[in-house]
């Protein structure tokens, strides 16, 4: 490689306005300014602008000088004539088709072992990746270069299309400018050409270290040698000759009106005529550069190949999973189908007593597949002593979820002991002083109509309710019958503020609120007292249900229904339960169940940021209002 004052030849002074010079003598270039500064060459089409930069380049590769052409026309492979090469771009003229996979390969050729390049970026269909592809070989070449520091040239075509005077700047024209400014130092110069001046980010020209001026006619183009050149030559750059152009640089601090040399190599951006053009032999680069090349496009087809094989297999395996669902959607609505004909059958075997709710009629079945006595079998048509079956809605929800763990069915606990609890009416009906029914409500606003059969666990309630109720019922295990008074306040003892019978006799038994834990915040007050209105508005079974959510934690609407004085019927329930949810006092939890969650609905509602306490004592005093 040469040293700092290694020249090139590249034209020779010519004779005219405004120099006045001698003309046929030599003009020499530099080799490390070029290499390393910033360059500009410009002129209207035909004017001999690519020509300069060919010569140049040719120059430059006749000294074993590294340099990168990016090639936006398709007009500089004819270098390929006299020189070896490496053409990559898009297309099956090129050596290579690269991609920006690629980037990293085509700088490290170029910088470690100077192999001279043409990215030939006018094959790419898709103008954002030539511009990917272009940013990415520039960062590449701008980062060995902060390492290597080699002299090493940039000559980029039309470069008003990547650094333009108006409008917004792409990644690759703001990596150009980068390269423009700062890479002189690390070792790497850059050349821009273009055919009007004044679309080019005038920035860019005025920091170049050399410019070469060729023929010009556009009013806004001359402005812009006016304007760096003076106005003198404005006026002459228009009657410029073929490959005649002032030029301008650093090194020699004056302006020289030169006429270029022919370029050596096959023209491959003239204009086509009605002559036949002979295209030349071009040289081929080594094997061995191309098979680098090549090992990381087949990398990349494999990689490719493997991401479309795991992308069918992804497809096969969904399509797979939706055929089983539809299959198991299928195989439940069999299931479905048959619980109904069995009913239907069960039904016309026995004869339909309209007077059993859905409840007793699934409890039956449990009964039929245990081998265990039936309603229609226990005498004086007492209840059976299966537990409470869920209704269908909910053992259709849970269904879906194979790993549901169901909540723990209290009535079944005390199954045995149902029939002990029933008066000696013969009908097995339970009734309170006064010949009442038990359970019945007399609350017209209430959406069901309770049964005169209640069931059993009804009266019980859920596990670790108060104990009153068992001593109440004389539950001690010896078959005690319970008087009518004891049973009716044992209703009372399990029921809302009102009482589960509504107002009938048996004086209802207090289940405490758990205490205070502080004052009520003045700003909450209004929560409080709209909240505590709209549960007393409330039906007494909904605000039933409310209290055995409070209490038992998340449940399935029809034990909270039956806890709360309903009979278990679901229309019922899930109505009630629908009032509480679309409040906001409840929410669904999942597989069927639902959750209390007051704290969150005064904590969402409530101004201000409480904190515990706060929000504890706000709780706590709306609570007040169901319970007792």
């Amino acid at each position: 490689m040469g040293d700092e004052k290694e020249t090139i030849t590249v034209a020779e002074l010519s004779d005219g306005p405004p120099t006045g010079t001698t003309p046929n003598e030599s003009v020499d270039l530099p080799v490390v300014e070029i290499l390393t500064g910033r360059g500009f060459v410009t002129g209207k089409s035909g004017s001999g602008k690519s020509n300069t930069a060919s010569v140049i380049a040719e120059n430059l590769l006749d000294a074993g000088f590294g340099i990168l052409i990016v090639d936006i026309d398709g007009e500089y492979y004819g270098l390929k004539e006299a020189y070896e090469i490496l053409h990559v771009g898009a297309d099956e003229e090129c050596d290579i088709q690269v991609t920006t996979e690629h980037a990293g390969k085509i700088a490290s050729l170029a910088l470690e072992q100077n192999v001279p390049i043409i990215l030939d970026v006018s094959s790419f269909l898709d103008e954002d990746e030539a511009e990917t592809l272009l940013t990415e070989v520039s960062k590449q070449l701008f980062a060995k270069e902060k390492k290597l520091k080699q002299p090493f040239l940039m000559l980029v075509e039309e470069v008003h299309e990547w650094i333009p005077e108006k409008g917004s700047m792409t990644e690759a024209g703001k990596m150009l400018i980068k390269v423009a400014k700062r890479g002189r130092k690390h070792g790497l110069g850059m050349v821009g050409i273009s055919q009007r001046p004044a679309d080019v980010k005038k920035d860019f020209i005025t920091q170049c270290d050399w410019l070469v001026w060729h023929r010009l006619t556009w009013n806004n183009d001359t402005k812009v040698v006016s304007r760096i050149l003076g106005s003198e030559y404005a006026e002459a750059v228009e009657d410029l000759n073929d490959g005649e152009a002032f030029m301008m640089n650093d090194w020699t601090e004056r302006v020289q009106r030169v006429q270029f040399h022919r370029k050596q190599t096959f023209d491959a951006g003239a204009t086509p005529g009605l002559d036949d053009v002979d295209r030349p032999d071009l040289k081929s680069v080594s094997s061995d550069l191309v098979s680098e090349l090549e090992e990381i496009s087949e990398e990349k087809q494999r990689t490719e190949d493997r991401i479309q094989e795991l992308r069918e297999q992804l497809d096969e395996k969904n399509s797979r999973i939706a055929e089983l669902e539809k299959e198991l959607q299928d195989a439940r609505d069999m299931s479905r189908m048959a619980d109904q004909f069995v009913d239907a059958l069960l039904d016309t075997v026995k004869g339909v007593n309209p007077g059993r709710t859905e409840q007793e009629r699934m409890r039956e079945q449990r009964q039929l597949a245990a081998g265990e006595p039936s309603v229609d079998d226990a005498p004086d048509g007492t209840t059976s002593e299966a537990a409470t079956e869920e209704a269908a809605g909910d053992t259709a929800a849970d269904d879906d979820d194979p790993d549901r763990q169901p909540m723990p069915d209290f009535g079944a606990e005390e199954a045995d002991r149902s029939t002990d609890d029933a008066t000696a009416d013969g009908d097995g009906t339970a009734t309170a002083d006064g010949g009442a029914t038990a359970g019945h409500s007399g609350d017209d606003s209430d959406p069901e109509s309770d049964p005169a059969t209640t069931p059993t666990s009804f009266f019980e309630g859920p596990p670790g309710e108060d104990s009153g109720t068992d001593e109440a019922i004389s539950r001690n295990g010896e078959g005690d019958d319970a008087d009518d008074g004891d049973v009716a306040a044992a209703m009372a003892a399990v029921g809302d503020d009102e009482g589960l019978n509504d107002g009938e006799s048996g004086e209802a038994v207090s289940v405490d609120a758990d205490p205070w834990p502080g004052e009520v915040p003045p700003e909450g007050e209004e929560l409080v007292e709209q909240l505590r209105q709209a549960i007393d508005a409330m039906p007494p079974k909904t605000r039933g249900m409310l209290r055995y959510y409070r209490k038992e934690g998340p449940a399935k609407p029809l034990d909270a229904h039956f806890a709360g004085g309903g009979d278990g019927d679901r229309t019922s329930a899930y109505a009630h339960n629908r009032t509480l949810r679309t409040h906001g006092y409840i929410e669904h939890v999942g597989r069927g169940y639902y959750g209390y969650r007051l704290s969150d609905l005064v904590e969402e509602e409530v101004p201000g940021e409480p904190d515990a306490d706060e929000l504890d004592a706000l709780v706590s005093a709306i609570e007040e209002t169901f319970v007792k």
